[in-house]
C-alpha cells in the first residue's frame, strides 16, 4: 500500500496580530472571557496581504526545504473556503505565480476545517498519474473577510494564515486514513455569493458536540487499523479549533499529558491551514523525527471530519 511521504513543510502568518484585549473594545468580551472558553489569546489577520499572497510565501518556503524547483511539481492543490475569487482558483493563480509547468493539475479544494487531511488523500491519489511525482498541498484561509466583527460569538475564535507540504507518493510506506461528511447547513456556514455580504455563523454548542464525538471516533478507527493503543503514538495533531474540544478528547482517550499538540492560543481557528501550520512549528521545534508515529485529525463545516495516521520521515 503506498503512502504519501511528506518531504517539508511552511508557513506563512499576515503581520497584523489581533488580541483579545483589542476586540474588547469593539465587543463586550475580555481576554479572560476567550481564552477560559477556547484557549486562544490573540490571531492574525490579513490587513494589506491576500490569501494567495500567504499561500505564495508558504509554498516557497516549503519548496526551498524540499530542494526542488516548480519544474518539479505535478499537483497543486489548496484547501480553503475563503478564496480570494470565486473563479480563478487560487491554486491556479498559484501555479502562475511560482512558475509551475501548465500541465501541473491545480485546483482548489473545500471540505471546511477538514480541508487540508481531505487534500493530503486528494493528493496522494492524483500522484498515481500525474506528469511529476511532486504535489504542492496547502491549507490558506482569511476568515477575517467572512466575520461579523460585531458577533462576540464568532470573532473571537477565528483567524488568517496558510499552511504549506511539499509530498511524494511511496510505495513502501502504509497510512491509515478515515473521512467522512454529515450534510448539515445550521450548525456552521457561510452564505454564498447573490445572498449579501458573506459571514460567517455558528452553532457553538452544536459544533462542540459534533466535534468531540468524530475526533474520538476518527481517533479510535485509525488506532484499530494500525492495531495500536493511544499509548503507541507519539503525537497527535487536531485542528485546532478549541482548547475545550482537545482536552475534553483527550481525557476522554485517556491521553498522556502533551500528546495532543496545541498553538491556537496564538492563531485562533485558521480552518484548513491549522493542521500545516502546527507540522511546521512542529517541524521548527525539532519535535517531529524521524520514525515518529503520527495522528492528525480535523473537523469542521461541511460537516466534514478527516483524520490519517502515518510515520513521520521528513
Amino acid at each position: 500500500m503506498s503512502a504519501p511521504q511528506i518531504l517539508s513543510t511552511g508557513r506563512a502568518l499576515p503581520r497584523r496580530v489581533v488580541t483579545n484585549q483589542e476586540l474588547s473594545q469593539r465587543v463586550d468580551t475580555s481576554d479572560e472571557w476567550v481564552f477560559s472558553r477556547t484557549g486562544i489569546h490573540s490571531r492574525h489577520f490579513c490587513q494589506e496581504e491576500h490569501g494567495l499572497d500567504l499561500a505564495q510565501r508558504a509554498a516557497r518556503q516549503a519548496l526551498e526545504r524540499a530542494g526542488l524547483g516548480p519544474e518539479d511539481i505535478g499537483v497543486c492543490l489548496v484547501a480553503t473556503f475563503t478564496p480570494d475569487f470565486a473563479s480563478p482558483s487560487d491554486a491556479c493563480l498559484l501555479q502562475q505565480r511560482l512558475g509551475l509547468l501548465e500541465d501541473t493539475v491545480c485546483f482548489d479544494l473545500n471540505a471546511a476545517c477538514a480541508g487540508f487531511l481531505y487534500g493530503l488523500k486528494t493528493a496522494h491519489a492524483l500522484l498515481a498519474d500525474a506528469p511529476r511525482p511532486y504535489a504542492l498541498l496547502l491549507g490558506c484561509e482569511v476568515i477575517s473577510r467572512v466575520m461579523d466583527m460585531d458577533d462576540r460569538n464568532t470573532c473571537v475564535l477565528f483567524g488568517d494564515g496558510a499552511g504549506a507540504v511539499v509530498l511524494r507518493r511511496r510505495e513502501d510506506a502504509v497510512w491509515h486514513t478515515v473521512c467522512g461528511s454529515r450534510g448539515d447547513g445550521q450548525s456552521i456556514w457561510v452564505h454564498g455569493l447573490g445572498q449579501g455580504r458573506p459571514l460567517i455563523h455558528m452553532d457553538g454548542k452544536s459544533v462542540f458536540r459534533f466535534a468531540v464525538e468524530v475526533v474520538e471516533r476518527s481517533i479510535q478507527q485509525l488506532l484499530q487499523a494500525e492495531g495500536c493503543g493511544i499509548d503507541g503514538l507519539d503525537l497527535v495533531v487536531c485542528h485546532q479549533a478549541n482548547a475545550r474540544i482537545i482536552d475534553h478528547v483527550a481525557k476522554k482517550l485517556k491521553a498522556r499529558e502533551g500528546l495532543f499538540y496545541k498553538n491556537m492560543d496564538r492563531y485562533g481557528n485558521t480552518s484548513a491551514a491549522s493542521i500545516p501550520i502546527a507540522l511546521d512549528e512542529l517541524v521548527e521545534q525539532g519535535a517531529l523525527r524521524p520514525g515518529m508515529r503520527v495522528l492528525a485529525v480535523g473537523f469542521g463545516g461541511g460537516l466534514t471530519w478527516a483524520g490519517a495516521l502515518f510515520r513521520w520521515d521528513c
